[in-house]
Formats: C-alpha cells, structure tokens, sequence
C-alpha cells in the first residue's frame, strides 16, 4: 500500500495546541510552537490564542503575557480571544491591575471587549478586594452595551462584600 504524507500546517497546529490546552498540557503547545517556527509554519492569532488559552487554564499567567508579546513580535494583531484569555490568566493570577490595564489597552486599540473579558476584570478586582475597580468595570461593561450575565452581577456584588 502506497504512503501519503500529509505535511502539517496552521490549522493542524492550532488545533493540536487547543487539545494540549484543554489537557492541563500547556508545555507541549509551547513545545509545538516551536516546532511551528523551526518548521516555517505560518503563526496566527488563532495559533497564539489556542496556546494563551492553554497557559490560562494552568493559571500560567506570565508565560500567557510572554506569548501575547510575542504576537506582536511576530506582527500580529490581537483579538478577542487571545486578549480575554490573557486577561482570565491575570485573573487566576490575582494580577488585578494587569487584567484593567489590559482592558483598557482593548479599547484604546478599538478591540470592543467582550463579556469574559469584562467578567475576568471585575472577578480579578473582587479577588483583591478592589470593589471600586470592579464598580468601574462594571459601569464600563453596562456603557459598552457588552452582555451581562449573572456572573457578571454575582462577581460584582461579592466584590462590594470584601
């Protein structure tokens, strides 16, 4: 029987990223991003993002931060999905300030957060007993017309308790 070989690209990348992500295994996406560039594969945010999303799961914040930086070494814009997961890491790294400063940085580049992003804020602020912070990004999420939903109100009511 005759072999085909079937060379590995972008997406075949990202999506063997996304399960080492889902896994608990964020070394080995880190691993196989550097396969990915010995191999001249093409990054994209999607890459990126599957690996962020990975290293936020294993509350690997700073590896989660080094790896967004290196979106824009590699002159790629952000979006939605990396941003929020670098935010979520910065929440379970009780890097409050992080997290808004972050935030802040999606408007000023016309990224309109979405409703994890905003909801990882305000929990980042409740978790360092910042209730006017998490009152701040919550009257932003209200401003910004963002969905809100009960762990929205749940986080921001319990930021308010500390």
């Amino acid at each position: 029987m005759a072999q085909i070989e079937v060379g590995a690209d972008e997406i075949t990348y990202s999506t063997a990223i996304s399960a080492c992500g889902r896994c608990c295994e964020w070394q080995k996406s880190l691993q196989l991003l550097h396969v990915m560039a010995q191999g001249n594969v093409q990054f994209s945010p999607i890459t990126f993002g599957a690996a962020i999303s990975g290293c936020e799961k294993a509350g690997e914040w700073r590896t989660a931060l080094e790896l967004f930086s290196m979106m824009a070494r590699c002159e790629l814009e952000w979006d939605t999905i990396s941003s929020s997961a670098v935010i979520s890491a910065f929440e379970k790294g009780s890097e409050w300030e992080n997290a808004l400063q972050l935030l802040s940085a999606m408007f000023h580049c016309k990224i309109v957060p979405g409703t994890v992003p905003f909801n990882a804020g305000i929990s980042a602020c409740e978790k360092a007993a910042a209730w006017e912070k998490a009152l701040q990004v919550f009257s932003e999420m209200y401003l910004s017309a963002a969905d809100m939903e009960t762990i929205t109100f749940n986080a921001a009511i319990s930021a308010c308790e500390t």
